[in-house]
């Protein structure tokens, strides 16, 4: 596909968002001279941070607080937000009328002509892929960034050089536009998977079906990069078609691999097995950061960074905000933002990363998801807790309560509406060499504008203490 194609065609973009997830697209269409509708439910003052950035475009007809049927059947395509479900009225409808209908990630991998590494997993998507474009950056290639975190994807292709090399963290949502388009990246890497968007998905099959899209349609040149240690995505491992590399916490003799053996990072090329770095040396906390660094080590190799330069990029890893990241000490007491742990078994994993007593920042919205283990982990470390309103909060209070049977006192909690006023209670009740942790195990939505806005405000909150 060539980016000439939208010139004088009438596209509709479903869903601007509130934090600007369409104006990217919005963006590249009318520079690439498309007329464009852009629609959303919500309304023009609920939109107003997206709409502010793009007041200097033309050719665009905002269609605001409702929905128009004719936007979806007298369009030459519709580009709906990665959120949006396909089973949704207005896309089914436009599907139904022979309108093809895109996502953002879709669209990218038809126009975009360099190599793409794509990375997926439940969690971990993030730091594997900022930390893939570390290395390769510091190997001194030329790699762009799309999609990380709140990053846009389809004005970024006029970025790109012949000598680029694209670095997509690529979420389900996204992967599931490649289902018709029969794409994969180039080198997919697969970090983990377990239960989550299960307010979006009706089963786990539907979730992994999506997240296949990572290398179901990848060719014979192409790599797999697949944890073993997960079953479900290590029992994928016999699925790929191209080239593999695995990563695992154990030695692995036979193929192309990356593990970790007795404190000891190695590589294995397929002839040789070399240690190149020890787990010490990770600038990470936490043994799911070892998974990831694994496999952004194994991303950089498949695409020919040799291990000494992959080494040097690791170690000059200074990590990614919102996800384990150190905000500030105050009087021997350590606050760590972990926002971004939107499920129990990352919220799990945080807790896991430390030894010092914990006060945990945690709660929220639910997603559908289990809560039985995150209880059970925060009974057994955890000093005390301060949880955010919603109704995953009320499910793990429930939990905790019946894990503790008699012995209520054992730890305590207290249930606040805002950030400031969780913070202010867990510096209260935190001593020196104690740390308060923001792994909220929960969703974001009905306190904060979404997981970024809550972990942005926690590090206001302490910065001003």
């Amino acid at each position: 596909m060539d980016a000439k194609w939208f010139k004088g065609k009438r596209v509709t973009v479903f869903g601007i968002g509130l934090l600007g997830g369409g104006v990217g697209t919005i963006r590249f269409l009318v520079e690439n001279g498309a007329r464009v509708i852009a629609t959303d439910i919500k309304n023009k003052e609920q939109l107003a941070h997206s709409l502010e950035q793009m007041k200097d475009l033309k050719n665009v007809e905002y269609v605001l607080g409702q929905h128009r049927r004719e936007d979806f059947t007298k369009v030459d395509m519709v580009i709906k937000t990665p959120q949006a479900q396909w089973t949704n009225k207005h896309i089914a409808l436009a599907i139904k009328e022979g309108i093809p209908v895109e996502v953002d990630s879709s669209l990218f991998f038809k126009l975009c002509k360099v190599p793409i590494i794509g990375i997926t997993g439940t969690k971990g998507k993030t730091t594997t892929s900022n930390l893939i474009h570390h290395i390769l950056k510091k190997a001194n290639k030329n790699p762009i960034k799309i999609g990380i975190g709140q990053m846009p994807v389809l004005d970024r292709l006029k970025l790109i050089k012949k000598n680029s090399v694209v670095i997509f963290e690529l979420s389900s949502w996204r992967l599931s536009g490649l289902t018709k388009a029969h794409m994969s990246p180039h080198i997919g890497v697969f970090t983990n998977f377990f239960p989550d968007h299960m307010n979006y998905y009706r089963t786990m099959d539907e979730y992994l079906f999506d997240k296949k899209n990572i290398f179901v349609h990848q060719k014979p040149k192409d790599w797999f990069i697949c944890n073993r240690d997960d079953a479900t995505v290590g029992a994928l491992c016999r699925e790929a078609k191209g080239n593999m590399m695995m990563i695992a916490s154990q030695h692995i003799s036979d193929g192309r691999s990356v593990f970790c053996e007795n404190g000891e990072i190695y590589i294995n090329d397929g002839i040789d097995i070399s240690a190149v770095m020890s787990v010490k040396e990770n600038p990470l906390r936490g043994t799911h950061n070892t998974n990831n660094v694994m496999c952004a080590m194994a991303a950089a190799f498949a695409y020919g960074v040799s291990p000494k330069a992959i080494v040097a990029g690791v170690k000059s890893f200074r990590g990614v905000p919102h996800r384990l990241e150190l905000v500030d000490e105050k009087k021997g007491v350590k606050y760590y933002n972990d926002t971004a742990a939107t499920n129990p078994q990352s919220a799990i994993a945080a807790l896991q990363s430390f030894t010092e007593p914990i006060i945990l920042i945690a709660g929220g919205a639910d997603k559908n998801l289990n809560y039985e283990k995150f209880a059970k982990e925060i009974v057994n470390v955890v000093k005390g807790v301060v949880f955010i309103k919603g109704d995953a909060t009320d499910k793990i209070v429930r939990l905790i309560k019946k894990e503790l049977g008699k012995d209520q006192e054992k730890i305590a909690f207290e249930i606040v509406d805002a950030m400031d006023k969780a913070v202010e209670i867990a510096s209260l009740g935190a001593q020196k060499g104690d740390v308060v942790l923001l792994s909220p195990g929960a969703a974001s939505f009905g306190v904060f504008a979404n997981e970024f806005d809550r972990g942005n405000q926690f590090r206001s909150c302490v910065l001003s203490l």
